[in-house]
């Protein structure tokens, strides 16, 4: 690497992404300059109930919102944009991304009445924006979806390459491959700082192109041109989408196309020229009945065995207007992503049981490098620093094993955590502080309004149910003049347990009493009798804790 006569520092700091597949968002900081790559969402874990998604917390942003200066987008994923019209209305910045990727966050800020007050600017690659003092120049790589980039970001302390996410595809669907020259071009003047995708480090070899899948489409269309096809992939897997529509109207097939996500993406990308669809090949699905099974292709959101997309809605039967067949052909063309195995598995039988045949291997490959891409990337861009991103602990860790291989030194690769701050220069490299960075769990329209209180209430709740309990007193002597009556909700029936809502009728009867007795008149202090009573009864009787909710009233 060249020698770098600037002596500032450039900070790095992830508020999301960097412990976990998901709710990309990185800060990069220069003195009174900051811009945020990327803006993402992350879909909720299993105890997470009744979440809809997760945001990240930009209170770092907004504390310092003077110095902020834009958003550069990598793609159009929902873990790289889905958070912008969240963010947005906090801290109101101009958005830069290519083509494709600005279509879909316009239609995002569309919905969210976002539009009028948000400046955007489509760059293409090869171009290069100045914000404060930065430069980011975009550059060409290869992904499940088209437009993405990779990043240059000039700053005065160096040059550090942020790939976002890519595989390196010489036979690309769409497009042009891989620019491996413009990136070898940077390494020869010299990388600060590599930040690589880590999602595929723990695989050995290179990610098949996509051709592979094509090739696979043929056979599958072939073996099965007597009975009606449905596939299920992600509805930003421009693609594949792409690659379906191809080889139906090479078989002569009609295509319908399922799932809200699935219409308004393939219509943006339509629209900008990223989809092309030949000629009388898409049709309404009030249109099927018109035309032999052997005609139709379906392609549908629900490859992630997701409730509410139209392929569950199918296989559970609630779908209005489209029914599984005997002999149905259905592909599922994506790979579960970790916690939602379960779910796809359930589909998978729910469709079996119907008499579908579900075909899942080889019709796949990933949008991200495996490690041998990873190791080319490395090898021309010559950094002097790694910082593995995108991804768990273990494959960040796996990509820094990589970089060391390639004769990084340990002390120059640094596997941060969301909310780090790492001061970069050519003199030193050290993790300086740590700001906020957690998840903002989203539930309906309410944002950030549910907390790990309420997160502890709704496991407690669906582990053990909840047992109301209700009094009546008089005013002015505290008598009781109604109850105790107890109501059950998932705890246990009570016309099965009459001998036991006997026993806890009058345990809460004595417990009553004794406030009373005593003189004590403050409903928090009755209440919590009354829950300590009661639940230290029902764990000694019958080893369970459910939630108990003492209501009082007064008359």
């Amino acid at each position: 690497m060249k020698k770098n006569t600037n002596t500032g520092s450039v900070k790095i700091i992830p508020l999301g992404g960097f412990d976990k597949i998901g709710m990309n968002i990185t800060a990069f900081e220069y003195e009174d300059s900051i811009i945020v790559v990327d803006c993402g969402i992350s879909f909720p874990d299993e105890e997470m109930l009744g979440i809809d998604k997760v945001i990240p917390d930009v209170t770092y942003l907004i504390e310092n919102k003077d110095k902020v200066k834009g958003f550069v987008i990598t793609h159009g994923h929902e873990d790289h944009i889905g958070a912008l019209p969240y963010i947005l209305p906090q801290i109101n910045i101009p958005i830069y991304a290519t083509q494709l990727t600005m279509g879909l966050i316009e239609h995002k800020l569309e919905e969210a009445h976002l539009m009028k007050n948000t400046r955007r600017k489509v760059v293409k690659h090869g171009g290069i924006i100045t914000l404060g003092s930065f430069r980011i120049e975009f550059i060409k790589t290869n992904h499940s979806i088209a437009d993405a980039s990779a990043l240059a970001i000039y700053s005065p302390a160096g040059i550090i390459v942020h790939t976002g996410d890519f595989k390196i595809d010489y036979t690309p669907l769409f497009g042009d491959a891989i620019d491996l020259q413009r990136l070898g071009a940077l390494g020869k003047k010299g990388v600060l700082a590599l930040m690589c995708d880590s999602t595929n480090a723990l695989r050995p070899g290179f990610t098949p192109s996509e051709i592979k899948v094509a090739k696979t489409f043929d056979t599958l269309f072939e073996e099965n041109k007597s009975h009606r096809i449905f596939v299920a992939t992600f509805a930003s897997n421009i693609d594949r989408v792409q690659q379906i529509i191809n080889t139906a109207y090479k078989f002569g097939r009609k295509v319908i196309l399922q799932g809200r996500s699935m219409l308004n993406v393939i219509r943006i990308a339509s629209d900008l020229g990223y989809v092309k669809i030949p000629k009388n090949t898409l049709i309404d699905i009030d249109l099927m009945k018109n035309y032999p099974d052997e005609k139709l292709v379906l392609i549908t959101t629900g490859s992630q065995g997701e409730s509410m997309a139209a392929l569950s809605r199918i296989a559970d039967s609630t779908h209005k207007k489209v029914s599984v067949k005997p002999g149905d052909a259905i592909i599922l063309s994506s790979t579960p992503i970790p916690g939602n195995e379960k779910a796809v598995s359930k589909i998978i039988n729910e469709l079996s049981m119907k008499g579908a045949n579900v075909i899942f291997q080889d019709t796949h490959v990933s949008g991200h490098a495996c490690q041998e891409e990873i190791k080319l990337i490395y090898s021309l861009v010559h950094p002097k620093y790694a910082v593995p991103m995108h991804g768990e602990y273990r494959y960040r860790a796996a990509q820094a094993n990589l970089a060391q291989a390639l004769g990084i030194p340990k002390e120059n690769t640094f596997l941060i955590e969301s909310g780090n701050v790492l001061a970069l220069s050519e003199e030193k490299a050290t993790v300086i502080g740590q700001v906020p960075a957690r998840g903002i769990m989203v539930d309906g329209l309410g944002i950030g309004d549910v907390g790990n209180i309420v997160m502890h209430d709704r496991q407690s709740l669906s582990e053990n149910g909840i047992m109301v309990v209700t009094v009546t007193l008089e005013k002015d002597t505290n008598q009781v003049l109604a109850g105790p009556d107890i109501i059950s909700r998932g705890f246990v029936y009570v016309r099965e347990s009459e001998e036991l809502m006997s026993q806890l009728r009058s345990l809460a009867a004595d417990t009553l009493e004794r406030c009373n007795k005593k003189k004590i008149t403050d409903w928090g202090k009755i209440k919590s009798a009354l829950r300590d009573d009661l639940g230290d009864f029902l764990w000694k009787k019958i080893k369970r804790s459910p939630m108990i909710l003492p209501i009082i009233m007064e008359v």
